[in-house]
């Protein structure tokens, strides 16, 4: 471009664009700046976030990945971040702010590197090498899960930082049960589909009134009060179809001359619905749960024949009540058959707090079953119940692998001990970025120090030289607040979440710095330039946004 020529615009005014170091230092901060976000929560002594939305509904909780899907995140690359925690609770339900913290601390370390002149290509290329052999050491330090024991602590050590208190092995009794009892052997394989446990919650009582139910907890009461309250031996119709006349397709009138012929009218009706009724009565059916309505006069003739009815039950119900009492859902009432009733020892209506629900108990082999929450308030169920899916995933996913890592920071120091001898025989440069990536994984050590209150470089000190013993399986034992061996004390994480956190914090971070340009068309207000004088390119400061 000649001197004294205008420059060349070629975005549109007002577009905000940040270039080259600017650009990497404005996402870097970003992203730390999210971590630190939910930094205090990591833990069993982290801290809980209270999060009040714009109508004013309050959520407490420590989970990371609630904490941030409720955060309003403005800023691009912080989003990034939240879908890292996103990602992470979906595939395995555990470990969102590990895999948060570790994200920013990658960065954190690779932004000195950056200062240092140090190419993001090899900084990228360096932290790829240095994940594949951290997945290694993983697999080396892996333990066999045999027993429900271990099933148990690991429940524990998801449950420890939330709000359960002292209630904690209660409820990782009440998970190892229910898991086990939803575990299915395909092709010679352990699967367990979290969905077939149905966690229900309900405020009132305390913590220690949870229930675990072999069989389904409906959230719905009988449909009339003539009904009996409790069946037992319980043969079940499951239907997905109305007990109602069906209204005609296009529209019709009917129109009665003669008033004598009203009464056949309605009689004919009642029939109709009579008939139904004997179809239900003829195949033994003692219990019905219908998909959708039921007419009132139906209901009169349930009623009467002594049949507990609920209706308008939710299609994932049915589908849970199908796998939990051996039943068939049927659309037709004249597939309705013995053979195709769900069994039961007992269907009952229980009020609980203020509310009537049905239990269906006692099944024989229930490939779906129940957790029923109690708590003092709202905001504890609701946390417990956070607490308890994360469990439950967990617990799936170990009995799936049959694999597990001591916890308590200890794999993070492990590999971070390993790496550091690894980084010498990479060489190069990509060696520099290895030594990186040995130095972010002691965050996740450091800040369990941190939030229990312990002096972290002391603690880290100390961990350090245990692990160049060869004591592996030493970590942080918050029970006497001192380095211990994480076996002793039961402080177990499942193999895939360690897993999985440390691929998703690679990945975003890899992807963060591998960006030199932040193009952001925004229109701006009328009374705001996009040019002043001291800021003639239109920019913003680069400090992240929430």
């Amino acid at each position: 471009m000649l001197s004294g020529q205008m420059p060349i615009l070629i975005l549109k005014e007002g577009t905000q664009r940040e270039q080259g170091k600017s650009a990497q230092k404005a996402n870097i901060e970003a992203a730390k700046a999210i971590a630190d976000a939910v930094r205090t929560t990591l833990g069993p002594k982290g801290m809980d976030k209270m999060l009040v939305d714009s109508i004013g509904d309050i959520i407490i909780s420590n989970d990371g990945a609630t904490i941030l899907k409720e955060m309003d995140v403005e800023h691009p690359t912080a989003k990034m971040i939240v879908e890292v925690a996103k990602s992470q609770d979906t595939a395995v339900g555990d470990g969102t702010t590990t895999a948060v913290i570790l994200s920013g601390e990658l960065l954190k370390q690779a932004e000195e590197l950056l200062d240092q002149g140090v190419h993001p290509t090899v900084i990228t290329n360096g932290f790829r090498i240095a994940v594949n052999e951290a997945k290694k050491l993983l697999e080396s330090i892996a333990m066999d899960a045999k027993d429900d024991a271990t099933l148990k602590r690991i429940a524990m050590t998801a449950l420890s930082g939330k709000n359960t208190g002292l209630s904690k092995e209660f409820l990782a009794d009440l998970v190892v049960k229910a898991v086990n009892a939803v575990a299915e052997e395909r092709n010679g394989r352990i699967v367990v589909d979290p969905a077939n446990i149905k966690v229900d919650k309900k405020a009132g009582g305390s913590i220690t009134d949870t229930q675990y139910i072999n069989g389904i907890v409906i959230d719905k009461e009988k449909v009339h009060a003539k009904m009996p309250s409790v069946v037992k031996d319980a043969r079940i119709a499951l239907i997905d179809s109305a007990l109602e006349i069906k209204k005609t397709e296009i529209e019709a009138k009917v129109q009665i001359t003669d008033p004598s012929k009203i009464q056949d009218f309605l009689a004919q009706e009642s029939d109709t619905f009579k008939q139904m009724v004997e179809k239900i009565k003829k195949s033994g059916a003692n219990v019905v749960f219908c998909q959708k309505g039921i007419d009132d006069i139906a209901q009169h003739y349930l009623a009467k024949e002594g049949i507990y009815a609920v209706r308008r039950v939710k299609k994932s119900d049915m589908e849970k009540l199908a796998k939990a009492t051996g039943g068939r859902i049927v659309t037709n009432l004249d597939d309705l058959t013995p053979d195709v009733l769900g069994k039961a020892e007992k269907v009952e209506e229980q009020k609980i707090s203020d509310d009537r629900m049905t239990f269906v108990t006692g099944c024989a082999n229930p490939k779906a079953v129940s957790i029923l929450i109690r708590g003092g308030t709202e905001h504890v169920v609701a946390e417990i119940e956070r607490a308890l899916n994360d469990a439950i995933r967990v617990v799936s996913i170990t009995k799936e692998d049959g694999r597990f890592v001591p916890g308590g920071g200890a794999v993070e120091a492990e590999i971070s001990t390993k790496l550091r001898h690894f980084a010498t025989s990479v060489g190069g440069r990509e060696q520099l970025a290895v030594e990186a990536f040995a130095r972010a994984m002691e965050v996740i050590p450091r800040t369990l120090a941190e939030n229990a209150g312990l002096d972290p470089i002391n603690t880290l000190i100390q961990l350090r030289a245990e692990h160049e013993k060869g004591h592996t399986t030493y970590g942080i034992d918050f029970t006497q607040n001192k380095v211990g061996d994480m076996t002793k004390v039961g402080v177990f994480d499942p193999l895939r979440v360690k897993k999985h956190a440390l691929e998703s914090a690679v990945e975003v971070a890899t992807m963060i710095l591998r960006i030199d340009d932040v193009i952001a068309s925004k229109k701006t207000s009328s009374s705001e330039s996009p040019k002043s004088e001291n800021n003639p390119s239109g920019m913003g400061s680069g400090a992240p946004s929430f």
